[in-house]
């Protein structure tokens, strides 16, 4: 059996949202409270993790850095050509001059 999805807050009328929201004017709701199952366990913590570039080595540190105008359309026309991030190209580009091999 499908469960009927409720309308959102603001297509309700004042009657239907005050009763929508009735089970909030008590003042101990926790009462229904448990403990999360092993499923929301693991949706909670994958909605806890941090955003962002993945972890590479030791992490990575963002720089400003300064570039000629025409350089840095370049360095973009060539990112989008090999279909990688401008920071990619730039880091490859930074550890082939220190020589190592770029993460």
């Amino acid at each position: 059996m499908k469960k009927r999805r409720q309308k959102r807050f603001q297509e309700m009328t004042t009657a239907e949202l005050r009763q929508a929201t009735k089970e909030f004017d008590r003042e101990f709701i926790a009462d229904k409270a448990r403990p999360m199952n092993p499923a929301e366990r693991a949706r909670n913590r994958q909605l806890r993790r941090r955003r962002g570039r993945p972890r590479i080595g030791k992490g990575a540190e963002k720089i400003n850095i300064c570039l000629e105008r025409d350089l840095l359309a370049s360095v973009n026309r060539l990112a989008k050509e090999k279909g990688i991030r401008r920071s990619t190209l730039i880091a490859q580009a930074l550890a082939s001059v220190v020589g190592r091999k770029a993460g």
